[in-house]
């Protein structure tokens, strides 16, 4: 087992952290938060006082933070200052892909191995350790980082160099964003059209309509596996995410001149949703909007 310095400590990152502890990883976890320092003592994890404290004798880094800024800031201020050079780094963030590899390019030039791996799976599969991780790096960073991504997660998927993790997440997303749209405007079409909900998810679910946000997030309650929709559209994946996600994306399509019509109106919806105060619901919520709720 290895000591392990965990710096983020929000809805994902506490978790992660938690699960780290329970395979026997001695974790020294850090945040600016009083009370996620609490809940990851309790977990098993050691608080740290500050993320220079954390980062001492650590073997692997992992960072879990809210945006680019906060990573090349605590990468900068701390991870370079403090950390072993020998350390294995892993910022499992989601942040936009110019920055992960600016921060990767640092991190080689001053002689560590670091990779982005951001996830998916959301709050509930942080806690349960059912995350996938999407890896950037080199073959050896990415070697390095598997056992301590796999102690957290179901699946990790080397995308590539440096960033592509990145770019897989947020066009993985931006794919999510645009799917449940379609799906949320069909379920009202059906109903218009006088199909009842579950007939229909039974026809889609196993015809050529078939898509993740049907068969397994069904943006109706009471339809399929019980999903958000099921608790007044609360828990899951909030809506103030999925659009930071499809803003990344947006981003990254405007610097690669990539035509993304279908990402950039799935982007306007839910900067829509958002604005009518609906950032902390699941982003599956946005079929009252679509309904004129």
């Amino acid at each position: 087992m290895a000591r392990i310095a965990f710096i983020g400590l929000g809805n994902m990152g506490g978790g992660m952290a938690a699960n780290l502890a329970k395979k026997g990883h001695d974790v020294r976890a850090f945040d600016l938060s009083a009370e996620a320092l609490a809940r990851a003592e309790a977990a098993g994890c050691l608080p740290a006082e500050s993320a220079l404290a954390a980062l001492d004798g650590a073997e692997a880094v992992i960072t879990m933070l809210p945006a680019g800024t906060h990573v090349e800031s605590v990468y900068t201020d701390a991870v370079f200052a403090a950390a072993p050079v020998g350390a294995i780094l892993i910022d499992c963030s989601t942040i936009d892909v110019a920055t992960a590899r600016r921060v990767g390019e640092a991190a080689q030039a001053k002689g560590f191995t670091a990779v982005d791996a951001p996830v998916s799976g959301g709050i509930a599969a942080a806690n349960a350790g059912t995350l996938t991780f999407m890896v950037g790096g080199s073959a050896e960073g990415f070697d390095r980082a598997q056992p301590f991504l796999a102690d957290m997660g179901k699946a990790v998927i080397h995308a590539g160099s440096g960033g592509s993790g990145q770019a897989a997440k947020i066009v993985n997303n931006m794919l999510l964003g645009v799917t449940m749209v379609g799906t949320c405007e069909a379920f009202l079409l059906a109903q218009k059209l006088g199909l009842d909900p579950q007939t229909f998810f039974d026809i889609s679910s196993v015809s050529s309509g078939q898509s993740w946000s049907m068969t397994s997030y069904a943006p109706l309650p009471g339809v399929g596996p019980e999903t958000p929709a099921d608790h007044d559209y609360q828990g899951g994946f909030a809506t103030a995410l999925m659009l930071k996600d499809l803003r990344l994306a947006m981003e990254a399509a405007a610097g690669a001149r990539a035509d993304t019509p279908m990402g950039m109106k799935a982007a306007e919806l839910y900067e829509r949703f958002a604005a009518a105060g609906q950032g902390g619901t699941d982003f599956s919520g946005i079929i009252r909007m679509l309904d004129g709720q």
